[in-house]
């Protein structure tokens, strides 16, 4: 019974995190608001399993509903700062907490009701939904401080195990998870009288959710950073969009404006939408960074391996660069060699470290056919310091990237000169 549990835990696990996964990867086609949803619906189901609902294990009594679900859920709001940023992050995190502060709000008025017991032996029970409601807000709030926790200790530990992201992330699961055990069993410990096993059992438990989810992180990052997309075969599901004309006009228009190579957006369409969306975001008050993105020794890697090879470097740049961005960056090809990045609602810092980030997943990813390292240099720039239009920030941002490679290439460079703190790895360029 006991190896059972253990397997169907697994298989939660799993089913979980890839399905969440997979609506993150999908963000830019479906939006972020599917990920955010399937993250909420699931937070009463959570708090439900882990008041009433238990099973044995060789090391104790658990329950999926914090083991798997909540230790899930933390580890995925991990994964949505990693792959855009603390503006985005910040969105499910506090639409949680409101939310079940608000459950607790209505709950209070609903149980002054008169209400009628219409079918026999069954009549609403308020004090369950009652009691529920306080152990959701008090989980949302420990969700709230882990979550804010996490992504703390991720960037504090990214001084030492910056080229180990799967390190990382399992060292923050382990350490926030342990806080969030505590805190959720004083809670369970006073409502419920939960026995003192529940809490070192789920303790075990969710450590061991923390190495499993860590090594599907593994897992993930490592498929996305190498396996390109593919052209399928339309489903039943996409019959409804090919029908439709104005959706093939639009995809129409989609294609004609994207780099045949690279699939990335063209200078056409560079010069129509850079600058409506720089001069949207400054009219509005919001940051808005530029990033000019250059292959360094790009002539030497055709000359010594030819242009096919050259060719698929290219495209081995766009699309870790198309993966990594947010939902919010807009990314270019601007011509040969040279990408630019327009993102909003992100000001110089934050642009500084994407950068550098793109910057070193580039050096240790992208290899000629002799497995050389492939590099980058950046150019940053920032509206509305550096401009407050498209040309001055190019400008400003181009002349960085200069700046870049003569500083030695593979680094990024911004307002204050080269941008080096993370650029710790060794890398081995075309001769």
């Amino acid at each position: 019974m006991e190896l059972t549990n253990v397997i169907l835990l697994f298989g939660e696990a799993s089913l979980y995190f890839f399905v969440m996964v997979s609506l993150l990867e999908a963000r830019h086609k479906i939006g972020l608001g599917v990920f955010f949803c399937a993250l909420g619906v699931m937070h009463f189901l959570e708090t439900y399993l882990a008041s009433v609902f238990y099973v044995a294990l060789p090391f104790g009594v658990i329950s999926p509903g914090s083991s798997v679900l909540f230790s899930g859920k933390l580890l995925m709001i991990l994964l949505l700062y990693i792959k855009e940023d603390a503006a985005v992050v910040r969105q499910p995190i506090y639409g949680l907490l409101i939310g079940n502060f608000l459950i607790v709000g209505l709950v209070m008025i609903l149980r002054n009701h008169d209400t009628l017991a219409l079918i026999e032996g069954r009549s609403p029970n308020i004090s369950f939904i009652d009691e529920m409601g306080w152990l959701m807000v008090w989980g949302t709030t420990l969700l709230f401080f882990d979550s804010v926790g996490i992504i703390l200790l991720y960037e504090r530990l990214g001084g030492l195990f910056r080229e180990h992201p799967a390190l990382r992330f399992l060292l923050c699961g382990l350490v926030m998870l342990t806080f969030d055990q505590l805190g959720f069993y004083l809670a369970l410990r006073y409502v419920s009288g939960a026995p003192v096993e529940v809490l070192f059992g789920g303790w075990i438990a969710k450590m061991a959710a923390a190495v499993v989810y860590s090594v599907f992180f593994l897992i993930y990052m490592h498929a996305s950073r190498t396996v390109p997309p593919k052209n399928e075969a339309l489903g039943v599901s996409d019959i409804f969009h090919v029908l439709t004309y104005r959706e093939r006009y639009e995809q129409l228009l989609e294609s004609a404006a994207r780099d045949h190579l690279t699939g990335v957006y063209d200078r056409g369409r560079y010069d129509i939408e850079a600058p409506r969306i720089i001069e949207t975001n400054i009219r509005r008050s919001h940051p808005v960074s530029l990033m000019v993105i250059d292959i360094d020794r790009f002539k030497d890697i055709n000359d010594t391996f030819g242009h096919t090879a050259g060719d698929i470097v290219l495209k081995d740049v766009a699309g870790i660069l198309s993966t990594a961005l947010r939902s919010g960056d807009h990314l270019f090809r601007f011509g040969g060699e040279e990408f630019v990045v327009v993102c909003e609602r992100l000001p110089l810092d934050g642009a500084m470290s994407m950068a550098n980030r793109l910057c070193r997943t580039i050096a240790e990813t992208v290899r000629t056919e002799s497995g050389s390292s492939v590099t980058v240099s950046i150019g940053v720039a920032a509206g509305p310091d550096d401009g407050q239009a498209l040309a001055p920030l190019f400008k400003s941002a181009d002349a960085r990237l200069y700046r870049a490679k003569q500083e030695g290439r593979n680094r990024v460079c911004g307002r204050d000169g080269p941008y080096e703190r993370e650029m710790t790895f060794a890398t081995h360029p075309v001769a």
